[in-house]
Parts: structure tokens; sequence; C-alpha cells
């Protein structure tokens, strides 16, 4: 039987999530009268997630299992989700339910009148400090600025993809993957609905906020070379400065004759400029790490296991 509805979800550590995310998640896709699968990515959890997940899909054939051989991150291991899904509409979707399943039913409703992807975007965002809430709200401005593509403010991964975006999406190999703009990047007809996400339902996120701003720094570096180009226009700027100050000083020396000039002075431009050049060093490098893991070519990930699939 050809299958509809595709769910996946990337798992760590959510073992206390589970029985709670599959109860609504099968009750929803019954009343939708869908021929679904949910396909589960174990990405290298620490407790017993990939034990769970295998007794849940000895109870409903329909669970898949992908294990993969170590912990590679939420954005492959979505990425090896979508790998392995067969639907004609793909959902991803968190396990922690922040994201709530009782949406799929307004996704599939615009997708069957026409639209080929259907993203889910926060009216609010329950459960987060206002410190993450200016964060987020911070990035999402700042690459909206910076990035040519119109990358949807407030809005994750949950969403759903006509299998059309999903084969596009196949084809961008690249191993810094910001999953959001890649999918906004394909284009095709989208549209929005909207939802109050809920807190999380048990454990804590392992994004902290210095994950966060690593993965700020790869939607910048993906999807926009602007820092790149502003150290050009910096420079100018800096070299027009200073030969109006040098023309300052030749005239100034010709008309009240030599000055010697401030140690003060003096060290406040060699530091200032010192450290605009380690800034531009540290743009450069952040591109040039991400050519260099681009141009090694290895796999974005090994499979260990799979349960569930012939």
């Amino acid at each position: 039987m050809a299958v509809t509805l595709s769910i996946v979800i990337p798992i760590y550590n959510e073992q206390g999530n589970l029985q709670m995310l599959f109860a609504r998640l099968e009750r929803i896709l019954a009343e939708l009268g869908l021929a679904y699968e949910i396909i589960c990515v174990n990405d290298g959890s620490r407790d017993n997630s990939l034990e769970e997940l295998v007794l849940h899909h000895l109870k409903n054939p329909t669970i898949k299992v992908v294990n993969l051989s170590r912990n590679f991150g939420k954005e492959i291991a979505m990425s090896a989700g979508i790998d392995h899904a067969t639907g004609q509409a793909i959902i991803p979707i968190d396990a922690d339910l922040q994201d709530p399943p009782e949406l799929i039913g307004e996704l599939v409703t615009q997708w069957q009148a026409g639209h080929d992807v259907v993203y889910a975007t926060r009216r609010s965002r329950q459960g987060e400090t206002w410190l993450k809430r200016f964060t987020a709200q911070a990035f999402y401005n700042t690459i909206t600025r910076l990035s040519p593509v119109d990358i949807p403010a407030n809005t994750g991964d949950f969403r759903l993809m006509d299998r059309r975006v999903v084969e596009a999406i196949k084809q961008m190999p690249e191993r810094t993957r910001f999953m959001k703009g890649m999918f906004t990047w394909v284009g095709y007809r989208q549209t929005a609905v909207f939802f109050d996400r809920d807190p999380r339902l048990s454990g804590e996120s392992t994004w902290n906020y210095w994950k966060l701003w690593n993965f700020a720094l790869d939607g910048i570096t993906s999807f926009s070379t602007v820092p790149l180009k502003v150290w050009l226009y910096l420079g100018c700027s800096v070299s027009l400065v200073a030969l109006l100050y040098a023309l300052f000083l030749f005239g100034r020396t010709l008309i009240f004759g030599v000055d010697v000039p401030g140690y003060t002075s003096l060290m406040v431009a060699v530091l200032f400029f010192g450290g605009v050049q380690l800034i531009t060093l540290g743009v450069i490098g952040e591109y040039l790490g991400r050519v260099y893991e681009e141009v090694k070519g290895r796999p974005l990930y090994f499979v260990r296991d799979t349960f569930g699939f012939e």
C-alpha cells in the first residue's frame, strides 16, 4: 500500500517523551484515514530511547527506526529520516511535543488545497525565558537582513513538504545543513499556519547558548556572504578616513610646524586596527572551515541498524 504521509522524528535522549508522542501521533493519523509511516531516527541517544523505539515498532509496524552509528546532530538526523521516507508528503516534527501533532490535520488540508510546503509558525513560545525569545528574534531579524532567502521568522522544522520538494532537497549535499533555510531556498508554493508552542513535555533541551550561537553562525554563513563583503566596505571607509586625516596633519604641519604625536592616540589606533584585522580573519576562517568540511566529501551519516524497512 502506497504511503501518503511520512512523519520524520529525530530522536536524541527522548525516552520520557516517546509514549505520549506516539499516542498522540497515532490518534491524529488514524483520524485522518491516510496511509502513513513514522520514521524515527535515533541520533546516538545515550538513554534507552532506541530500546523504546524498537518496542513501539513491534507494537505498530508503521513505526520504523533508523539507528545512526553515532550522534551526528539534529540537522543530519532529520536529513537521514527524509532520505528514508517514502510518503507523498513528509512532515518533520520534534519529539519533545512542543510542536503539537494535532496541527498535522491542518497541514494536510493546506497541502490538499494545492500548497507544496505548509510551515508552522509560532504565535507564542511557552516555557521559554525572555532571553531565549529575545535571542531567537534577534537571529531571525539578522538573517532576514543578511540573506537573499526570505526565511520565515519564528518557524522551525515542523512543516509539511510535498514529495517534489523533498526530492529537490535531497539534491542538496552540503555538510553544513541549515534545514530551515534549505526548506525555503527550494521555493515552490509555500504557506503558513499559526500555533502556540507548548512547553517541553519532559527532560531538558540539549540546546545551550553555545550550541545556539554555532547554529546561528551555520545559518548565516550558509545563506549569506554579507559578512565577507562588509570588510571591503569597512576597509575602504577606514582608508578614506586615514587619507583625510593624513591630509589634515600635512596641512597643520605646514602651517604650525612639527607636532609630536601622542602615545595614547597611537596605541588606540594600533589596538583598534589590530582588532579589526583579527575579526576579519575570524570571519574568513568561519567560511574557510565550512569550505574545508565540504571539500572532504564525507558521507553525511552512517546507519548502524534499521527496523521496519524491507
